[in-house]
């Protein structure tokens, strides 16, 4: 049986659908999809206590737009 990695979301658009969500744990980084493109989130070195436990944190770091 295989845990679900989560995160806590800080920053970025205030109307993102969830601010704990699950997380690939292959790379430093996260992109969230939202309005026709892309919320990217880093890793930092903090956790922070939200109702799921203690969880790692990412910051908000840019948006990148869909083509078209």
């Amino acid at each position: 049986m295989h845990d679900t990695v989560k995160a806590l979301l800080e920053g970025g658009p205030r109307d993102l659908p969830a601010r704990i969500v699950p997380v690939d744990t292959s790379g430093p980084d996260l992109k969230i999809e939202l309005r026709n493109g892309y919320e990217h989130f880093r890793a930092t070195s903090r956790h922070a206590n939200t109702p799921e436990g203690s969880l790692p944190v990412y910051e908000w770091w840019e948006r990148t737009e869909m083509p078209g």
